[in-house]
């Protein structure tokens, strides 16, 4: 006897100081016991649960497929095992605040019917510091993304920049070959030329050492332009001219280069003070005078045109030259690409990827219009900038 009660003391002691939840269940669903770790767990007082169904510890949108699976637990010989196994449990408070819990049940039997036993851990700061691991993983799967995309966008932007050092030197030992060959032949006849009435001889050879020191300049001008527009250095410094002045002067420039009987026609309409950026805009000009020039006959006419319409600067230039076919037109402005019928005509290639670059540099936008042994006419619409405000600067990519 006094070990029967010996045994019911431990076992009330065990009951009340465990420090997890303890709930016993009748077959009915009814809250028979708890121990005071459940009854602080959910804020009640004994005699609040006794009697109660288990269900209201169960969030109600849970309560009714609970019933269920506890009916279904009864019947299909019950046995001790986890509740809910890989499911995510919740209980709820007397004051309806919502928590996650495990739930182990046991099984046994009195004289007096079955009851299950609910065994019920509050994992609530197991689940934030589940949820936190979570959130920071992303938060490191997020950075390592990122940081392999910078990487790889670096690596590719210097493989880019490999390849144009690489296609470069390429270009130039063909390029500066003709113009090297040019000067050195030229200069070696210049000092043959010694006598007085020999200076036309000389003065000849002469302007064709310039003329080939002006086409290697220009070829690496032309490299160094490409330089700085990959590595976003170009400056837009905007600034208010006259248009008509400008193009006047821009042409004036080129007199020298043009084949016998070539003419260049200029027309402007509208208001001729213009806000974009002069440097800019003359190597655009330059170039694609210098182009009409190259690839027309001799003989033939250049009309260049410009206007202002509205907010907008249009430039055509139209030449009656060897024309561009319809699929050279898609990669004009490629770097380094040159067209099928003008591989046999002293050029880099990057002349028209400059002009498009610079072109998007000043918010414009250029088109081609070109058929093979007619004549191509580039179009150019700026947006310009208000001439009322102030001269200003800024870096583009």
């Amino acid at each position: 006897m006094v070990n029967a009660q010996n045994t019911q003391q431990e076992y009330e002691a065990l009951f009340n100081n465990a420090a997890i939840g303890i709930i016993t269940v009748n077959k009915q669903g009814n809250i028979v016991l708890a121990n005071q770790f459940a009854l602080q767990q959910f804020g009640y007082a004994l005699d609040e649960l006794v009697g109660q169904k288990i269900e209201i510890l169960i969030p109600q949108r849970f309560a009714h497929k609970h019933e269920d699976h506890r009916n279904r637990y009864y019947s299909q010989n019950p046995h001790s095992r986890p509740m809910g196994s890989g499911m995510d449990l919740f209980a709820v408070k007397k004051n309806g605040i919502e928590f996650p819990v495990e739930v182990s049940l046991s099984i046994y039997n009195t004289a007096e019917g079955q009851f299950a036993i609910a065994f019920i851990s509050d994992i609530t700061i197991r689940k934030q510091s589940e949820q936190a691991l979570v959130q920071l993983n992303a938060e490191l799967e997020q950075k390592v993304k990122e940081r392999t995309q910078s990487l790889t966008e670096a690596l590719e932007k210097e493989k880019e920049l490999n390849e144009l050092k690489s296609r470069f030197v390429s270009m130039a030992s063909h390029e500066f070959r003709t113009p090297l060959s040019t000067i050195l032949s030229s200069a070696y006849l210049v000092a043959k030329y010694t006598q007085t009435e020999e200076q036309p001889k000389r003065d000849k050879h002469i302007q064709r050492i310039v003329s080939s020191v002006n086409m290697l300049n220009d070829i690496l001008n032309d490299f160094l332009s490409v330089g700085k527009i990959e590595e976003g250095r170009i400056q837009v410094r905007y600034s208010s001219f006259v248009i008509t002045e400008f193009l006047k002067g821009v042409i004036s420039e080129l007199q020298p280069i043009f084949k016998a009987g070539q003419t260049m026609d200029y027309m402007h309409a509208g208001a001729d003070t213009i806000k974009l950026d002069p440097a800019l805009l003359k190597h655009i000009v330059m170039n694609l005078l210098s182009n009409a020039i190259k690839f027309s006959p001799e003989q033939s006419a250049i009309k260049v045109t410009t206007a202002v319409e509205g907010d907008e600067l249009l430039l055509s230039v139209r030449d009656q030259g060897l024309g561009i076919s319809q699929e050279d037109q898609e990669h004009l402005f490629e770097r380094f690409f040159r067209g099928a019928n003008v591989t046999n005509i002293q050029g880099t290639g990057l002349g028209l990827h400059i002009v498009g670059k610079y072109t998007e540099l000043m918010n414009g936008h250029i088109a081609c219009n070109s058929v093979l042994e007619e004549g191509t006419e580039f179009i150019i619409r700026f947006k310009l900038q208000n001439t009322n405000d102030e001269d200003s600067s800024a870096y583009r990519r």
